[in-house]
């Protein structure tokens, strides 16, 4: 019950459940712990989860034509990490999901979920609301690719994310923000001589 806190208060903020209706909601759900490095999901496999993260920092990305990785995404401690449309229509991945600490997750399958939605189906307004935030990020993260400039969306990750900036290298924050490490970096200097 312990691994549940966060995730009920998650739960909770979205709609109030039952006690019954809790502990039905914790039953679908696994516990897992995935090393440093290791992948929750690879490009061509079918996701079959959707993770709450409880301890850890995980990346979501993609390769690119010219084999680099393009960072969709980094997740932490009460945030969801999936490939949204493979788990939806079960069909294979395009994104890669690789844990970049050593990570604890609780997990519900496909399967589970669908059940889930059958027995408490206001459970589905919880996943709707987490769906609507993933997608409002998308959008304005999209909208900053081509409206602002590097150093621009760079301040904009330190302002949302001060927390990731620790615990992802610089290199991986330059792949996210859509830059070079060598012009993240010209752009961190510039701003320490100022």
């Amino acid at each position: 019950m312990e691994n549940f806190v966060n995730l009920d208060n998650y739960v909770q903020q979205c709609i109030p459940f039952t006690a019954e209706e809790m502990m039905y909601f914790h039953q679908l759900f696994f516990y897992k712990k995935f090393k440093k490095n290791s992948f929750l999901l690879e490009e061509t496999q079918v996701c079959n989860f959707e993770a709450f993260i409880l301890k850890g920092c995980i990346k979501t990305f993609f390769v690119d034509l010219n084999a680099q990785e393009t960072i969709v995404a980094f997740a932490t401690e009460n945030w969801w990490v999936s490939d949204l449309e493979s788990f939806t229509n079960q069909t294979p991945a395009t994104l890669n999901i690789q844990a970049l600490e050593d990570c604890d997750v609780l997990m519900i399958s496909h399967e589970n979920k669908e059940l889930l939605f059958r027995q408490i189906p206001k459970f589905e307004r919880v996943f709707r609301l987490m769906v609507q935030r993933s997608l409002f990020t998308m959008m304005n993260r999209f909208h900053a690719s081509v409206s602002k400039t590097a150093e621009q969306r760079y301040q904009d990750f330190m302002q949302k994310y001060p927390h990731i900036l620790q615990r992802v290298p610089q290199n991986q924050i330059a792949r996210y923000i859509g830059v070079s490490p060598e012009f993240l970096s010209k752009v961190r200097n510039g701003w320490t001589k100022k």
